[in-house]
């Protein structure tokens, strides 16, 4: 079936003409129709516009004219990302109904790259904790994660090739690892956040997913750009990631595990994974333990993230406060209980940390490490804990999920690998070089 095809396959098949964008489209549209009542990944969908988008670009291709590098291929995009075309509600009832009058910039590049904007994927309340309603494409039972739930169901269980999400900790690299997805966030400042909800100005990142390592570097080089706007975006060039996840590794990588207090979170499964899949690699990978200093990043990734929720939206909080889970409510009253100066230490903390790893990385090509504690929780008990991502998304590293392990359930377990900022290209190559060295 078409929508069962990587994004790169439908982008070949639909340059020569051996596939429409309107098969495409039509193909994912019948697969959320057949599954999207038990999954719930999507919160708006118009298939009527999708298809009418897949037309007009089919007609771009048979006029001859030029064809982008998505030309055709049908994209999610979580509900915290501003489109003109569809509602962007945020998780909330506070938002219902909100019609944004302008594209987010990562929309705006996926248009230009002729991508078909098939709908909005269901985030958590204020892209935070509490759940959606998606669930586990593998096992409703159980939850997707979050908070890019939608995106990360609506990719595994094969109704769009691409998709996109943000991490503000772990919520793209998490819901991948559930879900059974590749998931890659890139260094922060690589893709703009204009037209993204502002949840935390310091750790908010964009991330994407697919079903293919080469998918999210293909993805994440087209919605990749400076933008002025956003204060985190940077005017250097940027690497090319899809070259980079289809390299050949010069040398063969050195790998760093971290032997961190944390790890005792991991399920038994999920580490006798990990610990088949570092012994495979052998001497390639070095054990190293950790100073009190990184264990501590873990709590200012999280001081970071509660005092910016509550300034950025200090207004809709107390102005619909009973609209707000409880869950929501928790986590704002503990970031309200959080001084300036707590605050102005924590982001200089942050800021060591990101010139600790700047030179670690010179030694060093990857650190590998769980994306997650072990299978997804039970649907019941949240989204699950975003630990194993909190120190990467801190320093702004470029991380990647790779779904290389199955649990005791029979559910997906993924395998993190994380790169030094600015080098995505580089991650990506030592990605592809450890799929190939543990086939």
């Amino acid at each position: 079936m078409p929508n069962a095809l990587s994004a790169n396959e439908a982008v070949r098949k639909i340059k020569e003409g051996s596939l429409s964008s309107v098969k495409l489209v039509k193909a994912c549209l019948a697969r959320i129709e057949e599954t999207d009542g038990q999954l719930k990944a999507w919160v708006h969908l118009d298939p009527a516009h999708a298809l009418k988008q897949a037309e007009e670009l089919d007609q771009i291709r048979r006029a001859g004219r030029p064809v982008g590098p998505l030309h055709g291929v049908p994209v999610g995009i979580k509900d915290i990302i501003d489109t003109n075309d569809f509602a962007t509600e945020r998780g909330t009832k506070i938002y219902s109904g909100r019609r944004p009058e302008k594209d987010a910039a990562l929309v705006e590049r996926l248009r230009e790259a002729g991508a078909v904007i098939l709908g909005k994927t269901a985030t958590t309340e204020f892209a935070f904790m509490h759940p959606t309603d998606t669930r586990n494409p593998h096992n409703p039972d159980y939850s997707p994660g979050g908070s890019s739930s939608g995106s990360a169901a609506a990719v595994a269980g094969f109704h769009v090739p691409l998709a996109i999400g943000t991490q503000t900790n772990g919520s793209v690299i998490r819901p991948a690892s559930f879900c059974g997805t590749y998931g890659f966030k890139p260094t922060r400042g690589v893709i703009s956040r204009r037209g993204v909800l502002k949840t935390s100005e310091s750790l908010d990142q964009v991330g994407v997913f697919a079903r293919t390592l080469e998918d999210v570097a293909l993805l994440a080089d087209v919605i990749g750009g400076f933008d002025a706007s956003d204060a985190a975006s940077y005017s250097r060039p940027r690497p090319n990631m899809l070259v980079g996840s289809q390299a050949a590794v010069p040398v063969a990588p050195e790998l760093v595990w971290f032997d961190l207090p944390f790890n005792d979170r991991l399920t038994g499964d999920a580490l006798e994974g990990l610990e088949e899949v570092i012994n495979a690699l052998g001497a390639r990978v070095e054990k190293i333990p950790v100073s009190d200093n990184m264990i501590g990043l873990v709590d200012i990734q999280n001081t970071i993230q509660s005092y910016e929720l509550c300034q950025h939206l200090d207004k809709q909080f107390k102005t619909h406060w009973d609209l707000l889970s409880e869950t929501l409510q928790s986590a704002v009253q503990r970031g309200r209980k959080i001084s300036k100066s707590q605050y102005n230490e924590a982001i200089e903390i942050m800021a060591s940390g990101v010139e600790y790893f700047e030179l670690f990385f010179k030694d060093y090509d990857a650190v590998i490490a769980p994306s997650a504690a072990g299978e997804a929780p039970k649907f019941a008990d949240g989204t699950g804990d975003p630990i194993f991502c909190s120190i990467w998304t801190l320093c702004g590293l470029a991380t990647v999920n790779l779904p290389l392990l199955v649990g005791e359930n029979g559910l997906p377990v993924g395998v993190q690998l994380i790169g030094t900022a600015e080098e995505d290209d580089r991650l990506l190559r030592t990605a592809n070089w450890l799929l190939q060295e543990l086939q």
